[in-house]
């Protein structure tokens, strides 16, 4: 059980650390968590662990947490801030793949003892980055259009606030299904065998079922903290 408690403490933590960060900081706050979101998922994301009787890359609540942020900025700040978020997100990742590589090229120290871990870990990452690049460009666009088209559809017959549950879940469960299928095939294809995985991307989409629904509380949360902030 100790993976999954992980897990379920590691979902509670990011969201909160999300709704901190908007607290504190505005929209400003959601916006550089997103880069922080980014960079670390896309790290994470190399670990393969065995958690609810599924195998699963772990990185999945930190992109969660993405979609929350850009799903929060949709409902209190508009489309455009929603989109710019995605944009740091995307460039925060092209600036993380070069960065990362160009370590690569030094000549380690005789007595240096890190050098070789180092390489071991972001040998592998250009590959998964850049599936991370082009996928969370593609999908995070996707969910902030899709969001904003389910309250263009509600809002004709309803009051402005009517239907965050919606917006909130009907987006992300169709982005979420989206990026796990592109992104596990992108990265993973090749690597791991054809059933292994189909065990992540149906475990992947599992996660972030709960981890979408999960974030509708924490969406409400923050259009009254924004409320009380702004």
């Amino acid at each position: 059980m100790r993976n999954e408690i992980l897990l379920i403490l590691n979902l509670v933590v990011c969201y909160s650390m999300v709704l901190l960060w908007m607290k504190l900081f505005g929209k400003k706050g959601l916006m550089a968590f997103t880069c922080v979101a980014t960079v670390a998922a896309n790290i994470e994301v190399l670990i393969l662990v065995e958690a609810f009787g599924m195998e699963q890359t772990l990185g999945n609540v930190l992109f969660a947490a993405t979609f929350l942020i850009t799903d929060i900025l949709s409902e209190v700040c508009g489309k455009k801030d929603a989109d710019k978020a995605v944009n740091m997100g995307i460039l925060t990742t092209v600036c993380f793949v070069i960065i990362s590589q160009w370590w690569l090229y030094y000549i380690p120290s005789p007595n240096d003892v890190m050098f070789d871990h180092i390489k071991t870990i972001f040998s592998n990452t250009p590959r998964v980055m850049l599936s991370s690049l082009l996928v969370y460009a593609i999908v995070q666009k996707f969910d902030v259009w899709l969001y904003h088209k389910i309250w263009q559809m509600t809002a004709k017959t309803h009051e402005k606030k009517y239907g965050l549950w919606l917006r909130n879940n009907g987006s992300t469960l169709c982005s979420q299904l989206l990026n796990s299928i592109l992104f596990n095939i992108f990265a993973f294809g090749g690597v791991f065998d054809t059933k292994t995985l189909i065990s992540v991307i149906t475990s992947c989409y599992v996660i972030f079922i709960v981890t979408s629904l999960a974030d509708t509380p924490f969406v409400y949360m923050a259009r009254k903290i924004y409320k009380d902030i702004d």
